[in-house]
């Protein structure tokens, strides 16, 4: 399954990068209309990485897998899939609010399929399993989701500030939960 999903992962990376077009103009000047282009390249591979760094770690923790939990790693890998679409969409539209809201939304449903996924893992491992002692409350988890709720409807007022709250997010998640690592860790 790990492997799996890092191939998937790697190809969602590949698919967003390929959607950045080198301009034809050879001058510095003709990358300023691509700022947007690249911005939400930037946050959107960030995510990406976020998820990818995650879902590693979370797998080092399980003792085994069932068919729920590969159905719901494959419902997180779809919601991770459209991220490139509307990576492209937001930076195209130079962050129009539908395109914005959208994103939201892709970011929402991916949030909340990681929560499904570390749902159907615990259900299958033991109250004091190592898994379950690493995921303890998982605060930023389900603070996340509700950031989206709130982010999404304001990119129709501000689709600047609903941006801006999501790459606040990512922020919070880059700082490192080692809340797995110590746990596995001897």
């Amino acid at each position: 399954m790990e492997a799996f999903s890092d191939g998937v992962i790697a190809i969602i990376i590949t698919i967003m990068v390929l959607e950045l077009r080198a301009p034809h103009d050879p001058h510095l000047s003709a990358l300023r209309p691509m700022l947007p282009v690249f911005l939400s390249y930037t946050i959107s591979f960030i995510f990406i990485g976020i998820y990818w760094s995650n879902h590693h770690h979370l797998l080092h923790a399980v003792d085994h897998v069932d068919g729920r939990v590969l159905w719901a790693n494959l419902h997180l890998l779809f919601w991770l899939s459209l991220t490139p679409f509307a990576t492209a969409w937001v930076g195209e539209s130079r962050f129009a609010p539908q395109p914005v809201a959208v994103y939201g939304a892709v970011l929402l449903f991916s949030a909340i399929s990681y929560y499904i996924l570390t749902r159907a893992l615990l259900s299958i491992h033991a109250a004091d399993s190592v898994l379950a002692s690493a995921l303890g409350r998982d605060f930023k988890g389900k603070i996340s989701v509700v950031i989206y709720l709130i982010a999404i409807p304001l990119a129709f007022v501000s689709a600047w500030l609903a941006y801006g709250i999501y790459v606040l997010v990512a922020v919070m998640w880059l700082v490192p939960d080692r809340r797995i690592e110590r746990t596995i860790s001897p």
